[in-house]
């Protein structure tokens, strides 16, 4: 049973920093994809950023508008994404999913976290 667990969520002020933790279990975590996406109510999940496989160099990539702002990591040992995420603003509030996707990224992902919640106040 794959199961994603995103932590580190949280309250901050605008203009700090937070990194949230996705740990991955009953999956070998170097054959996925790892994503995060976030969604605010009443508007459609968006995407934040990808970090590729082990046959894709592991290669990442941040959506140009967080470009900067956020990085994502994997550390393959710990079976964790990682989500780091700088000068936060009131804008970048919302709920952040964990995704798995096998092979390649994609966005027809095959496996969700819960979320955590990100409250950034101004």
């Amino acid at each position: 049973q794959v199961q994603l667990v995103e932590s580190g969520g949280g309250l901050v002020q605008a203009g700090d920093s937070l990194k949230l933790s996705c740990a991955a279990s009953g999956l070998t975590f170097s054959n996925y994809a790892m994503g995060w996406f976030r969604q605010v109510p009443g508007k459609e999940r968006e995407f934040v950023a990808s970090i590729n496989w082990r046959w894709s160099d592991y290669k990442s990539y941040v959506v140009d508008s967080m470009k900067g702002r956020f990085t994502i990591s994997r550390d393959n040992a710990k079976n964790t994404v990682y989500l780091q995420m700088n000068s936060l603003t009131p804008e970048d509030a919302a709920v952040y999913y964990c995704a798995a996707r096998r092979g390649s990224w994609g966005t027809d992902v095959q496996y969700w976290g819960q979320g955590t919640q990100v409250t950034v106040s101004s």
